[in-house]
């Protein structure tokens, strides 16, 4: 019965971009898509009728509100987690990545290697690359197993770290050059990311000081006008 409601409302197209973007919240999300867009669109309507209530203006500030808080409930609840988890996957990336590149050397193999990764580190990325050793266990291949772990992974550049796993999987190619140089491009990409926060830090303090520090200078500063006038 919801599921046809929701389908009413919305199209195919949009059931399966959030439906995507719930996959990127990682294995232990417990979101339900349908779920989700219900009370997307009741908590929508109940803040229009509260505003449409309390407010004589209602009928002005509502649908402003509502439109706002309908667009942005999807970034806070998705959008957001989703890149912020992408930030936290991208660190966790190379020390497992250096991890497995150092098993894969000692002799394993493919299978071995991301095993023996996967059960020594703690992480949502060893988590998913542990759920994905699972469904192989339960009958998927490996290399179906790898690419339906890509559509829960919000980083390109560990996509494309999974992409040359499968590909060595698949044609049985040396798969440890190619991981290096990915380690190599994680390090970059790590450090590029530190010198841009760093770089912000003045304007975010400038900021502050204008929205909190200024204000109350100039409340001290005037004080004494303010007092006599009162007086």
């Amino acid at each position: 019965m919801k599921s046809n409601l929701i389908r009413k409302i919305y199209q195919d197209k949009t059931i399966a971009k959030v439906s995507a973007k719930i996959k990127l919240l990682g294995c232990d999300c417990k979101y339900d898509v349908i779920d989700l867009l219900n009370k997307r669109i009741i908590s929508t309507l109940i803040l229009f009728f509260v505003v449409l209530v309390v407010s004589s203006y209602g009928y002005i500030y509502g649908p402003i509100l509502c439109i706002l808080y309908y667009f942005g409930s999807e970034y806070f609840v998705l959008d957001y987690q989703i890149k912020k988890r992408g930030r936290k996957l991208d660190y966790e990336a190379l020390y497992f990545f250096e991890v497995l590149a150092l098993t894969l050397e000692s002799g394993r193999n493919l299978h071995g290697a991301l095993q023996m990764s996967a059960n020594s580190i703690d992480g949502d990325l060893a988590k998913e690359f542990r759920k994905t050793l699972e469904e192989v266990r339960l009958g998927k291949s490996l290399t179906e197993s790898l690419k339906d772990m890509k559509t829960r992974i919000p980083s390109q550049t560990i996509n494309n770290v999974i992409l040359n796993i499968t590909q060595s999987n698949m044609f049985g190619t040396s798969i440890i050059e190619s991981l290096y140089n990915q380690l190599d491009y994680l390090r970059e990409s790590q450090l590029m990311d530190v010198k841009g926060r760093i770089a912000k830090l003045p304007v975010k303090i400038s900021a502050i000081s204008v929205i909190f520090f200024i204000p109350i200078m100039l409340l001290i500063i005037l004080s004494p006008v303010i007092i006599n006038m009162i007086g």
